[in-house]
């Protein structure tokens, strides 16, 4: 017997936490189970032929948003070249209305409901061992020998503490994001997500969970992700965690996890604060500021903690913080997102992330839809397209400034730009709004530019908008530029270079020697200079002291891990002398555009 689970990624670096899970609980309890990852971005028919190749006697996929209409597709073509496997499914886009998903896909035999592993454990062992009918496994949707749609009782929650640990090896993960989840379930019922109805919070025992914090430690991998839906909803399991971590960094992995900053309290900002830069990132999900929105959507946040909280993590300058908003949801008008937003940018945190409201199967807010006016695409991933509060063109200017911010302040390369162009504008929604208008209008909206384009179609934004203070933008831009690229070749909109090939080959000659270069001592002075950049600026540089401009030394040796900006030092000339000296912290820029609060301040 051959049972074949399969999971459709949205990405190849992405992986399925779920399939790991239900296969390794399979077989610590004695049957065989075989896992085959895909991608939706992989041609159907590759993995149609891939999974021929496999002549699976039980199927499984995981079901997802994102996945469901290609392995809706493959279903269908699956039961015409593999008219014997039992297909089945299971996941969170099949689980709310599995009667309906049969009548509609009869190719598929039946769907595990809710929570996967003990479920699947029973039906695999239906297969394998033949001891157990369908009738029996609890948490099940089926299809009877007589066509008839079987669904039997619910199954209870499971002690997650009982589910091995569903890595073996990390051999396959060298550029993939690793999954992992120390509890499940949510304390909160905000209304449009599916992990408030599962009431019953669960947490996997500490001792587990350090034990396999080391397996990640010891593999040195690159990002493990925390699935947790609120992980420091429990302070005693949170705190835990983070000390560990604390204390058994191995200098490279990462670790992000999603967060209620509001219940952050003063020991949480003592642990968070000593940890090294990058060690972990945070999400936030702040999702509106409306007072009222939030009550209608049961959903408990106290902004002004959440505010106290990021700013007091960004004083430490050493963790990534990711602020989410939601559009389209009960009670919140254009002007009142436009207030969300700036509350929320103003901020600071290092992505603003723009979501759009999605009416899952199974929440609450789809059972209220009729209530709020609300109208959703009827294909996942179910996007709202109006509602009684804003209209689907609002929300189609909404797409406009949730692409600007992508481009050019979640990127992280326009840092200083950004700063000092917002100071035109009441609001920074405004700016980005404006900014949208102008992609749109130029016919640039939509369209994958080249990283060095976005900057000459800025400054083109800029001479239309701020005419006067183009050569300000023109530095501002090739300062952002050459913060995050040593260029091989420099791009037009910068203009030319003031420093001639001679002052430049004199300038590296006496740097060569420089003590705060001293990591360059092995190099000579031509390595030095391919391996930095010098740029002359002639207007005040943000963060400097120095009036009317400097001469700036990019070290891309020296990056900021938050900010992934090169170090820089301000270059001088004095009694034909040439030395560096760093600023913003003495000798070193350790944070050369790192903190987006500072930078506006600097600006």
């Amino acid at each position: 017997m051959k049972i074949l689970l399969a999971a459709v990624n949205a990405k190849y670096i992405h992986s399925n936490l779920a399939v790991y899970s239900l296969r390794r609980y399979a077989m610590a309890h004695g049957i065989p189970v075989q896992m085959k990852e895909y991608t939706i971005n992989q041609r159907m028919e590759d993995i149609l032929g891939s999974l021929f190749r496999e002549h699976p006697d039980v199927l499984c996929f995981s079901c997802y948003i994102w996945n469901i209409s290609l392995i809706g597709a493959l279903v269908c073509e699956l039961h015409k070249i593999l008219p014997d496997t039992k297909i089945w499914l299971g996941g969170p886009e099949v689980s709310w209305d599995a009667a309906d998903v049969l009548k509609r896909w009869p190719a598929v035999k039946g769907i595990m409901r809710g929570e996967g592993e003990e479920t699947f454990l029973c039906l695999a062992d239906c297969y394998e061992n033949q001891k157990m009918a369908l009738e029996e496994v609890l948490g099940i949707s089926f299809r009877n020998e007589q066509g008839q749609i079987v669904e039997t009782p619910s199954r209870p929650p499971l002690n997650i503490s009982h589910i091995p640990f569903p890595y073996e090896d990390l051999q396959d993960f060298e550029h993939r994001i690793i999954y992992y989840e120390s509890s499940r379930g949510c304390p909160f019922s905000c209304s449009y997500c599916l992990s408030s109805i599962d009431k019953k919070l669960r947490f996997r025992s500490l001792d587990l969970v350090k034990k396999e914090l080391d397996f990640f430690l010891k593999h040195r991998a690159p990002q493990v992700k925390f699935v947790d839906r609120t992980f420091n909803c429990k302070k005693e399991h949170s705190r835990a965690v983070w000390k560990y971590l604390l204390e058994r960094d191995n200098g490279v992995t990462n670790f992000h996890f999603e967060i209620a900053a509001d219940l952050l309290e003063e020991e949480d900002f003592a642990i968070l604060n000593r940890m090294r830069p990058g060690l972990i990132q945070l999400e936030i999900g702040v999702q509106t500021t409306n007072e009222k929105t939030l009550k209608e959507i049961r959903r408990t946040m106290d902004f002004s903690a959440v505010t106290r909280a990021v700013g007091r993590i960004g004083e430490g300058g050493n963790i990534h913080q990711h602020l989410d908003l939601i559009a389209g949801l009960p009670f919140e008008d254009f002007a009142s997102f436009r207030r969300s937003f700036d509350d929320v940018y103003g901020l600071h945190p290092q992505q603003l992330q723009l979501g759009f409201l999605k009416v899952l199967k199974g929440s609450l807010m789809r059972r209220q839809a009729p209530e709020y006016g609300l109208v959703y695409k009827s294909k996942e991933p179910y996007e709202v397209l109006f509602t009684r509060w804003i209209s689907f063109e609002e929300l189609e200017r909404l797409k406009q400034v949730e692409e600007m911010v992508e481009l050019y302040y979640n990127s992280g390369q326009f840092s200083y730009t950004m700063a000092a162009l917002e100071e035109g504008y009441d609001s920074s929604f405004s700016c980005y709004e404006e900014l949208g208008d102008f992609y749109r209008d130029a016919g640039k909206s939509g369209v994958s530019h080249k990283r060095a384009d976005r900057y000459a179609i800025l400054l083109e934004f800029v001479k239309k908008k701020f005419p006067q203070q183009t050569e300000r933008f023109r530095e501002l831009l090739t300062l952002d530029y050459y913060l995050r690229e040593n260029a091989k070749s420099r791009p037009g909109w910068a203009g030319e270079t003031s420093l001639s090939g001679g002052e430049l080959k004199e300038i590296y000659r006496q740097l060569q020697t420089d003590a705060a270069l001293s990591h360059y001592r092995s190099y000579d002075a031509r390595q030095l200079q391919k391996m930095t950049h010098l740029e002359v600026f002639r207007q005040d540089v943000p963060g400097t002291k120095e009036k009317g401009g400097c001469m700036l030394l990019f070290d891309y040796r020296k990056k900021d891990p938050i900010s992934k900006n090169a170090r820089c030092y301000i270059v001088r000339r004095e009694d034909g002398r040439i030395y560096c000296i760093g600023f913003g912290d003495d000798r070193t820029l350790a944070a050369a555009g790192s903190d987006p609060g500072n930078r506006r301040a600097e600006s």
